[in-house]
């Protein structure tokens, strides 16, 4: 039981002890995430870079290129380097290089390293309701890194044209392809005009669209006797096919 007389003294205990404990904590806290990487040292590192350089060729954005040294110490010497991605790795965000010795006394290693890919892309303006089509004002340019963004997020305006959302998109949000869905133009068993067209020849013919439809999508239309023809929904509401 804590009496009067020994609270005081406890509380100065605590008080002296607390720092303690933190300033205890705050030296165990490197250890317990790891140290900060380093940058790779020796004549690997312009080889691995180039190598990433030539895989995240055309990539929308700018590439900037980070590379760490891996826990098990700098790479041993080599005059015969060669770069390759493991299984399932892509230069994209954090990743990893393998880095292959090919000499007398050959040896693999594993490079931790950061591709950062900075570019432009698409963000709600206002939060957007399930439904409701898209107008210029909803969306505007933002830049960012791409490599910590979805995957799926909208690089180009084109793939806002005429769109609905069909999740709620929250303000703020980056703008994601498959929260969108086309506007249909053409509806289930709306009369529509087929166009065919081959070498020298164009044939047209009418027909009951089977689906709703957006410009761009394929759609299938039954024509008189039953045949279902099968094309590519254009902007002015015409399928078109080619033969």
């Amino acid at each position: 039981m804590t009496t009067p007389s020994n609270t005081p003294l406890r509380r100065l205990h605590i008080a002296i002890a607390l720092p303690m404990v933190l300033a205890a904590m705050t030296a165990l806290t490197p250890s317990a995430h790891g140290t900060t990487p380093t940058p790779l040292p020796g004549s690997a590192r312009p080889v691995i870079e180039q190598f990433l350089l030539n895989q995240t060729a055309g990539l929308p954005g700018r590439v900037s290129i980070t590379i760490d040294t891996p826990q098990s110490g700098a790479l041993p010497p080599c005059e015969a380097l060669e770069p390759f991605l493991p299984a399932g790795a892509r230069p994209w965000g954090r990743t990893s290089v393998g880095v292959r010795c090919n000499t007398a006394q050959p040896w693999t290693r594993y490079v931790p390293a950061y591709v950062k890919v900075v570019g432009t892309y698409y963000a709600s303006t206002r939060q957007i309701d399930a439904g409701q089509a898209l107008a210029p004002a909803d969306t505007e340019r933002r830049e960012g890194d791409l490599t910590k963004l979805p995957a799926s997020v909208v690089v180009d305006s084109s793939q806002l044209n005429g769109v609905i959302a069909s999740n709620r998109i929250a303000s703020g949000s980056p703008v994601r392809r498959e929260f969108l869905r086309g506007n249909s133009i053409v509806r289930q068993g709306q009369n529509i005009k087929v166009v065919t067209q081959g070498a020298g020849f164009v044939v047209s013919t009418e027909g009951r669209a089977m689906t709703d439809a957006a410009a761009g999508s394929l759609v299938q239309v039954k024509i008189q006797g039953g045949q279902l023809l099968s094309g590519v929904l254009r902007p002015d509401g015409v399928v078109e096919r080619s033969n």
